[in-house]
């Protein structure tokens, strides 16, 4: 089902209708994914989020890959992410998702737009929400886990935001050597920045990933970039 808009224009729509009929967010959101078709807006996010290529992009991803996934908000980043996490689950891989930009709360229902049962997965599965979340503390935390393990960090651009944390670039440089010498998968959430406009390119690619702080993007050996429902994958990345 094709949506009358983009998805994020949805819901910068139900912003404005909650603000302008003192609803809330959650109603106003729902009453968009009705006139869009769909019973609840975690309905629509998860349809147009949800990508059957999901276990096909799993399947491209080896131990010691750092990948960078970018989309501007409300383009499916975080589903994908979750969507990974599950079919790692499903090879009995260890998953964990690591976040300084949601509540425990508001990942759990992420899973459970796109149909993920976690008690099916336990023992598999940790999630983390802490504002403590560094290169340092997620090496830390992840001490002990197994060759492997998808690992999803959400999101590149604050992972630097406290000024008692290393530069980004070494954080990402840190977490690369890590995932390399013990046989993880890192995802990195990312990002994009406002000045990509979809008219010129179905979805955006490196250089329109935002950068407050200088990285070297070549430190990502693979990208996966979403717009709209669409997935564009680059089994090889190089600095813009």
């Amino acid at each position: 089902m094709k949506l009358s808009a983009p998805i994020y224009h949805l819901k910068r729509k139900a912003k404005t209708l909650s603000r302008l009929e003192k609803v809330s967010l959650h109603e106003a959101l729902d009453r968009i994914a009705g006139e869009e078709g769909f019973g609840s807006w975690s309905l629509l996010a998860a349809k147009i989020s949800a990508t059957p290529l999901a276990a096909k992009l799993f399947a491209q991803l080896v131990p010691g890959d750092l990948m960078l996934v970018g989309a501007r908000p409300g383009h499916g980043k975080t589903l994908l992410s979750m969507e990974l996490a599950v079919e790692a689950m499903k090879a009995g891989r260890p998953a964990a998702f690591f976040t300084l930009e949601y509540t425990q709360l508001d990942i759990l229902k992420s899973f459970h737009s796109i149909g993920a049962d976690l008690e099916k997965f336990k023992g598999l599965f940790e999630l983390d929400t802490s504002d403590a979340i560094s290169a340092d503390y997620i090496i830390r935390k992840l001490a002990s886990v197994t060759h492997g393990a998808l690992i999803a960090i959400d999101y590149l651009q604050i992972l630097d935001q406290k000024r008692d944390k290393p530069n980004l670039m070494d954080q990402i440089q840190m977490l690369k050597s890590f995932a390399q010498s013990r046989g993880l998968i890192i995802i990195f959430l990312s990002q994009v920045d406002r000045s990509y406009d979809p008219v010129k390119k179905a979805c955006p690619d490196i250089a329109d990933i935002r950068l407050p702080n200088p990285v070297d993007l070549s430190l990502f050996n693979k990208a996966c970039f979403l717009n709209n429902g669409e997935m564009h994958f680059h089994r090889r990345i190089e600095a813009a």
